[in-house]
């Protein structure tokens, strides 16, 4: 079917409740996540809760990457904050950035995993790529006029996967 393409192989509720040990018991070596409304609102900085997550990471050996569309100065400031290789402007749902992003992690696509909030970028990239693909929920329902339109046309997509997967989003998964 055609819309399988845009398919996450799980949808959850938050990057923030991902079972993120069993993956690193499974020989995931590296984590790609999108920023805005994956890990954070739109422009906010990254607080407390994401320097933590991020630190869980690192003491399971995980690496990971930041993959945006947006510009440096604020996946970058994200990055620092906590801790990670990024790419700005990754031009998703091409295939180049997360080339990039393993090429950094020095991983693979058998052993990495991406995490983020549109299916038309984060989870389609992830998919043409051939990485494991996590949708999340957005963070935030309020969204910038060219957000709302992408969100108008995942429905369809939405309504299909969830009649083939009719128990995700998964809650509550740590």
């Amino acid at each position: 079917m055609i819309l399988e393409r845009f398919y996450p192989k799980v949808w959850a509720d938050s990057a923030y409740g991902l079972p993120y040990e069993n993956m690193a018991k499974k020989g995931i070596k590296g984590l790609i996540f999108d920023v805005d409304n994956t890990l954070a609102f739109h422009d906010v900085p990254a607080d407390e809760k994401a320097v933590q997550l991020f630190e869980r990471f690192h003491k399971l050996g995980l690496e990971t990457c930041l993959l945006s569309n947006n510009k440096e100065p604020r996946v970058k400031a994200f990055a620092e904050a906590v801790g990670s290789h990024y790419v700005y402007k990754g031009g998703k749902p091409g295939v180049k950035g997360y080339r990039r992003s393993m090429e950094l992690m020095g991983t693979d696509a058998r052993h990495t995993v991406a995490v983020g909030d549109q299916l038309f970028t984060d989870i389609w990239g992830a998919n043409r790529t051939g990485i494991y693909s996590i949708l999340v929920t957005p963070m935030n329902p309020k969204e910038e006029i060219q957000i709302v339109m992408k969100r108008f046309l995942e429905r369809p997509i939405l309504w299909a996967y969830r009649r083939k997967h009719p128990g995700e989003p998964v809650r509550g998964t740590a």
